[in-house]
């Protein structure tokens, strides 16, 4: 799957049976293969409730063609033509940490990040502070459901216990794992570990780049 060649429509249909079914249907006929929906319900009247379906779709398909069959489906109610997400948001770097270390990372990440977009690139920097062993393991591996993930930093004091083993299942996805210089077993579970925050968020977008000549797979191991 090409992310340049992704397409992306967003439809309001009925919430009730079938309908999902029939919208599926419509793109399989139009040969349109679905990558990525997002359901989310539109609360209404009772008897009146909608969804709203972001699909993103790929696949050689007539694109006027698709949005007619939809629209001519009992249950929708719109089909509005969208951008993906790849083409706005770009690729996802996440960081998970404690609240000072997330900043710092975010900073060198985001700073990196914008020299890259202004120049045509799109990478997007996601964070979210955390504390508790229960919460960080949940959190790393919720980033294996994100979408359009690339790499997953961890800036913290000390990490540990069932969390490094959710970074093992993270590198088994396929995802890079950067952690700060910090206390406890998730420093020797990552591919890189770094000191400074700031270098850290700078390696991690240098990786996901697609002009960046940095690649942490061929420092894997080692410690900055």
């Amino acid at each position: 799957m090409s992310e340049e060649n992704l397409k992306a429509i967003c439809i309001y249909a009925r919430n009730q049976k079938g309908v999902l079914k029939d919208i599926a249907g419509t793109f399989a006929d139009n040969n349109a293969n679905i990558v990525m929906i997002h359901l989310e319900t539109i609360h209404g009247r009772s008897e009146d409730v909608y969804d709203e379906l972001y699909i993103e779709y790929e696949g050689d398909v007539h694109q006027e063609n698709l949005v007619n069959a939809l629209h001519e489906l009992s249950g929708v109610r719109d089909v509005i033509e969208h951008v993906s997400f790849s083409d706005i948001y770009g690729k996802r770097v996440i960081i998970i940490g404690g609240g000072a270390q997330v900043a710092q990372v975010a900073m060198g990440a985001v700073n990196e990040a914008d020299r890259h977009n202004i120049r045509g690139e799109r990478i997007s920097v996601d964070t979210i502070p955390l504390v508790g062993e229960k919460t960080l393991s949940q959190a790393i591996d919720a980033v294996i459901r994100l979408p359009r993930v690339e790499i997953l930093v961890l800036a913290g004091s000390i990490m540990g216990g069932t969390a490094s083993e959710s970074v093992d299942r993270v590198k088994e996805a396929g995802i890079p794992v950067i952690a700060l210089n910090m206390a406890g077993s998730v420093a020797s579970h990552a591919d890189l570990v770094v000191t400074d925050p700031i270098q850290a968020g700078v390696f991690a977008v240098m990786h996901v780049s697609g002009i960046a000549v940095f690649d942490v797979y061929r420092v894997r191991g080692k410690k900055f």
